[in-house]
């Protein structure tokens, strides 16, 4: 009975910490570049922004990687994360050691923008043996070996059509395996594919180490693709559950959220950013993570 009021208080104290704030992946304003979509982002009152390959590709074709960093700076904002925009690293194949390369020079890149965290989801197509998990796991800790040596925590993101790494038991099992990867959950890839709620049991404290924020329509799931994620509160998934339970496994980082229609990544990113804001940190409040 003298142990009850003190598991109370540890489980209070466990999910106070879990404090979240909102982030802006670049993927959700694509079409408006680099330096436009953080400026209206920053405009909305964003603080954090998750930062892409493509964008940055863009910028440096008539600009500089120093400029690049200095309208971060200047904005006042943080990056948080960053998309490789490399595939293949996972996965066995023929075409994973040009990946892997690729993946150094998006290494180099990011960690000159002052990028602590890089990520790379699974999105493999081909069928896969069990054998293949085996080597999944020493391709995945390569990758851990060589993001540290930049300064970066690499991430995977299981995705929902993925035929490697496609429910978050997988990507646990793996990165526990491999021992220098976090893994990425993702809200929209989580609730749409083959999880279960109940996975989210699975997770050890502090083990995510990032996560994206959206919601899913209410639709058929085989009618579910990439582009029919939306705003966090404008679907049915158990946005709220989801937070409670990170919170409570001591997730305490950002909410990037990453949306694909084209109403989202060709709008205005002021107002694209004011919706979002609105929207999710009702979302954020309700769960107590804000």
């Amino acid at each position: 009975m003298l142990a009850s009021p003190l598991a109370v208080i540890a489980a209070r104290e466990a999910f106070a910490a879990g404090k979240m704030t909102l982030s802006m992946h670049q993927q959700t304003s694509a079409g408006a570049g680099y330096q436009k979509s953080l400026e209206g982002w920053a405009r909305a009152g964003i603080k954090n922004v998750e930062l892409t390959a493509a964008s940055v590709d863009a910028f440096v074709k008539t600009d500089s990687l120093p400029a690049a960093r200095r309208i971060l700076t200047d904005l006042g904002l943080t990056p948080v994360s960053s998309a490789s925009g490399t595939f293949g690293i996972w996965e066995p194949g023929p075409m994973r050691a040009m990946a892997v390369e690729n993946f150094k020079r998006r290494c180099e890149m990011f960690a000159s923008l002052g990028l602590t965290r890089i990520y790379t989801p699974s999105a493999a197509m081909q069928k896969f043996t069990q054998d293949d998990y085996k080597t999944g796991a020493d391709n995945m800790r390569e990758v851990g070996v060589i993001a540290k040596q930049f300064g970066l925590t690499a991430m995977i993101e299981a995705t929902r059509a993925s035929t490697f790494v496609a429910a978050l038991p997988t990507m646990l099992t793996m990165t526990r395996a491999a021992g220098n990867v976090a893994p990425l959950l993702d809200c929209y890839h989580f609730w749409s594919g083959p999880s279960k709620l109940e996975d989210l049991d699975l997770i050890k404290p502090g083990e995510i180490g990032h996560v994206h924020f959206q919601d899913t329509p209410d639709l058929p799931r085989e009618l579910l693709e990439q582009t029919t994620r939306v705003i966090p509160g404008d679907g049915v998934a158990p946005l709220q559950a989801i937070l409670r339970k990170l919170a409570s496994k001591g997730y305490a980082g950002p909410l990037s959220v990453e949306l694909f229609l084209p109403k989202f990544t060709q709008g205005d990113p002021f107002e694209i950013a004011r919706e979002i804001r609105q929207k999710s940190e009702v979302v954020m409040r309700r769960a107590g993570v804000m």
